[in-house]
C-alpha cells in the first residue's frame, strides 16, 4: 500500500503546481554544480595549510558520508512521488515539527550562504572594476538572478548547466595541467620539481598529526554545501525515477575527480608548505604553468561558482517557501505561482533578504571574520538538515517496511549507516569547538532553533484558535 501525503499538499500538475520541466541533462549538472562548492576554489588553500596532504582523505571521508545521506534521500523521494522535497517526507515521517524546522532551516541556510556568495561576487568584481562601489555588483547580481528565475524553471536549469560546465572545465584543465607538469618533471622558479613524491616527502601524509588532520574538517565541510540540491529539484524533474538515481550514484566519481584529483594535482606541483592559505592554489598552479591570464581566468571561474551558488540559493529558498506555504507553515502568499508556474513571491522575498543581509555584512568592518562566521553557521545548519534526512529514513524503515521492500533504489547499509553518518556529524560539531571563530558560530546557532521553536508554537496556537 502506497502512503500518500496529506490532501492539502497534493495538487494536479497545472498552474497551481510546480512543473516537471528539468531534463536529465539539467539534473545531472545541477547535481555536479552542487557537489563543487566555492569552498573548493577558495578554501582549499587554507585546508591544505592546516592538514597537509592528508586533506585528500578529509574530502574523501566527507564525500563518502554525504553520498549515503543522498542515497537515503533518494530512496525516500522515490518511495512516494508526491514528495516534492525533504520537507514533505520529514513532515510525513517525523511529524509537522520536522517539516517546519527542515523547511525554514534550509531556507535560512541558503539565505546566509547566498549573502556570503553575493559579498564574494562583489569582491571578485573588484578585480576588473576596482573603481565601482562594492554594493553595485551585489545589487546587479541579485537583480539578474531574480529576473532569470522569474521566467521559467527550465531557464534556471540552463543557467546552472552552464555554470556547472565552467567549473568542470576549470577543474579538469587543472588536473590535466598537473599531470602534464609531473610527467615532464616541471621545475618551479623556487627549484622545487613537480613530483608525486611531494605528497609524502615533507613530513609524510600527516605532517601536523591527528590535530591537523581533524582541523581540516572544519572548513572542508562547507565545500560540500549544496550537494543535497538535487533533492529540491525532484518536484520539477521530468523523470525522477531515472534521473535522481543517476545523479546520486555518480557522486563518488565526482568527489574523486573534482576534489581528490584536483588536490593531488595541486600538491604534486606545489608542495603543501608552499601553498598560501589566503590565496587560491588553482591560480598559483596556472601561474606556474606559464599562463599569464591565470588570475583573470580563475577569478572568472570563482565568480561564476559564487553566482552558481547564489542562483541555487534563490531557486531552492523559493521552493522551500512554496512547500511551507502549502502546509500552512508560511504565509499563504508564498503558495501563489506565476503564469510560468514559478513561486514568484517567494523569489522576491528571498532576494530582498539577500540584499538586506549583504548590506548588513557590508557595514561590518572585518568582512573576513564575518564571512567565516556566516559560512560556519551555514555548515552547521546544513548538517542539521542532513541529519533530519537520516532520521526520516530511520523512521521510514520502521513505519513503512512494505515500501522499503518494494523499493528499487535501496540505501546501502540501511539504518546502521544512518547512525554512522549521524555520529560523524556529531564529531564535526565537536571539532568546531577547537577554533575560536568556529566556536563563536557554534554558540550562536542555537538562537535560530529557539526562534523557530517560538514561531512554531505561535503558529500552532493560531491554527488551533
Amino acid at each position: 500500500m502506497t502512503h500518500k501525503v496529506p490532501s492539502d499538499a497534493r495538487r494536479t500538475h497545472g498552474q497551481d503546481d510546480l512543473q516537471r520541466n528539468l531534463t536529465n541533462r539539467h539534473i545531472q549538472l545541477i547535481a555536479i554544480g552542487g557537489a563543487i562548492g566555492t569552498g573548493l576554489f577558495m578554501g582549499s588553500g587554507k585546508t591544505i595549510s592546516l592538514a597537509g596532504p592528508s586533506i585528500v582523505f578529509v574530502y574523501a571521508i566527507i564525500g563518502v558520508m554525504l553520498f549515503f545521506v543522498m542515497r537515503a534521500m533518494g530512496e525516500l523521494l522515490l518511495s512516494n512521488l508526491q514528495y516534492r522535497s525533504f520537507i514533505d517526507f520529514s513532515d510525513d515521517l517525523l511529524g509537522p515539527w520536522a517539516g517546519f524546522f527542515t523547511g525554514w532551516t534550509y531556507w535560512f541556510c541558503w539565505i546566509i550562504t547566498g549573502i556570503a556568495d553575493v559579498i564574494a561576487i562583489s569582491a571578485y568584481a573588484q578585480f576588473w572594476f576596482p573603481g565601482v562601489p562594492q554594493w553595485a555588483p551585489a545589487i546587479a547580481c541579485v537583480g539578474l538572478l531574480l529576473a532569470l528565475n522569474l521566467l521559467t524553471v527550465k531557464l534556471f536549469g540552463e543557467i546552472e548547466f552552464w555554470f556547472a560546465m565552467i567549473k568542470i572545465v576549470a577543474i579538469v584543465t587543472l588536473v590535466g595541467t598537473g599531470v602534464y607538469m609531473v610527467a615532464t618533471g616541471f621545475t618551479a622558479p623556487t627549484g622545487r620539481q613537480a613530483s608525486l613524491a611531494n605528497l609524502w616527502n615533507d613530513g609524510g601524509m600527516f605532517p601536523h598529526g591527528a590535530m591537523g588532520f581533524f582541523a581540516g574538517f572544519q572548513i572542508a565541510v562547507f565545500a560540500f554545501v549544496g550537494i543535497e540540491l538535487v533533492g529540491t529539484t525532484a518536484a520539477e524533474a521530468k523523470d525522477p525515477e531515472r534521473t535522481l538515481p543517476r545523479a546520486i550514484n555518480s557522486i563518488p566519481v565526482r568527489i574523486i575527480v573534482f576534489y581528490v584529483c584536483a588536490l593531488l594535482a595541486i600538491m604534486a606541483v606545489t608542495p603543501w608548505r608552499d601553498v598560501v592559505p589566503h590565496k587560491s592554489p588553482f591560480v598559483e598552479l596556472f601561474v606556474l604553468a606559464g599562463l599569464p591570464a591565470a588570475a583573470g581566468i580563475i577569478n572568472f571561474v570563482v565568480l561564476t561558482s559564487a553566482a552558481s551558488s547564489a542562483n541555487s540559493g534563490v531557486f531552492s529558498t523559493s521552493r522551500m517557501l512554496y512547500g511551507l506555504a502549502l502546509k500552512g507553515d508560511a504565509p499563504r502568499a508564498f503558495h501563489q505561482l506565476s503564469r510560468a508556474s514559478v513561486p514568484s513571491r517567494g523569489l522576491l522575498f528571498s532576494c530582498a533578504c539577500l540584499l538586506g543581509g549583504a548590506f548588513l555584512m557590508w557595514v561590518i568592518p572585518d568582512l573576513v571574520q564575518a564571512f567565516t562566521l556566516v559560512t560556519t553557521v551555514s555548515a552547521i545548519l546544513f548538517m542539521f538538515v542532513w541529519s533530519l534526512i537520516l532520521l526520516s529514513y530511520i523512521a521510514y524503515r520502521r513505519q513503512r517496511p512494505v515500501l522499503h521492500a518494494a523499493s528499487r533504489y535501496k540505501m546501502p547499509g540501511g539504518v546502521a549507516m544512518c547512525w554512522a553518518c549521524l555520529a560523524f556529524f556529531a564529531g564535526i560539531l565537536v571539532l568546531l569547538t577547537l577554533e575560536s571563530d568556529t566556536r563563536q558560530a557554534l554558540l550562536a546557532t542555537p538562537a535560530w532553533f529557539v526562534l523557530l521553536a517560538v514561531a512554531y508554537r505561535v503558529m500552532r496556537q493560531r491554527a488551533a484558535a
